[in-house]
């Protein structure tokens, strides 16, 4: 599946099921390893193993490949590994205390507003 369309079904899968504060950073210039990292917060363990679990359903039927997911035993931080996009899925506390969007900040966050066709949000 190509970079930009799984992206999309990342997005969509989360704002499905409320995440916060997502961003997408783009890797592709930093690593080999993949070309993009999305972060999202959520409110609870149980909101961050539900929002692991959608961007795996979606992907999976999108026609997509899910690696591998790691962190859903206590739903802190989840991480799922879709080859060319890493998702982390984090609680706020923990969000706040590894600080990955200032880690990868050499290219800032890209936006995941949808457009509304209105200027005002």
């Amino acid at each position: 599946m190509e970079t930009t369309a799984l992206q999309k079904v990342v997005i969509d899968a989360l704002e499905d099921i409320k995440a916060k504060d997502i961003q997408v950073i783009e890797t592709s210039k930093l690593t080999a390893l993949f070309d993009r990292i999305v972060i999202a917060s959520a409110d609870s363990n149980r909101q961050t193993r539900a929002l692991a679990h959608n961007v795996q359903d979606k992907v999976k039927a999108a026609g997509g490949e899910v690696v591998s997911v790691e962190g859903e035993e206590t739903g802190e931080w989840v991480l799922v590994d879709l080859g060319a996009i890493i998702v982390h899925i984090m609680q706020p506390a923990i969000r706040s205390y590894y600080n990955l969007e200032e880690l990868w900040a050499q290219h800032p966050p890209v936006s995941t507003r949808r457009k509304t066709g209105t200027t005002a949000d």
